[in-house]
């Protein structure tokens, strides 16, 4: 059965931002603990951890220390568990805001839904095409940790 979720993360970013990373809505799990990508499960952090060489103990900090914006497209839905696949009747969040009030250049997706979402609902309004990154999602059980952090390199040349 569908819940509908709204969510419930502000995004994180400020005039400094360069990069805007978006994922589709925040895992059951990460809404518990209360920060996007929390879920212990989620390789996010550890991604981030590899790709920076350093141990992350404050999420909000780490990436405004670092020009990363973190949001997701979804504001709204109707969503079984976690799964993106299960996602419908879905409301966008005001992605161009963000992108309107810092010095983000461009956009990676955490995976193929946001990237879709973001094609279709948000990229008319930016005029920013989006580059779709492997999921994190533990979902994504066929990507070893080493082969999503070699996918994510992509994000330090434009930082």
């Amino acid at each position: 059965m569908n819940n509908v979720i709204v969510h419930p993360f502000e995004p994180v970013y400020n005039n400094n931002s360069k990069v805007l990373l978006l994922g589709s809505i925040a895992s059951t799990k990460s809404r518990e603990i209360g920060f996007p990508y929390s879920s212990p499960k989620n390789r996010f952090w550890p991604v981030m951890e590899t790709l920076f060489d350093e141990k992350i103990t404050d999420y909000r900090e780490f990436l405004l220390n670092h020009h990363i914006a973190l949001w997701d497209v979804i504001k709204r839905c109707e969503i079984t568990g976690s799964s993106d696949a299960s996602i419908k009747n879905v409301e966008i969040n005001e992605v161009w805001e963000i992108i309107q009030n810092s010095n983000i250049k461009f956009v990676f997706t955490n995976g193929k839904k946001a990237y879709e979402l973001y094609q279709k609902h948000v990229f008319p309004k930016t005029n920013i095409k989006a580059v779709s990154l492997s999921s994190t999602s533990p979902a994504n059980a066929t990507k070893r940790l080493a082969d999503l952090v070699e996918d994510y390199k992509v994000i330090l040349k434009y930082l």
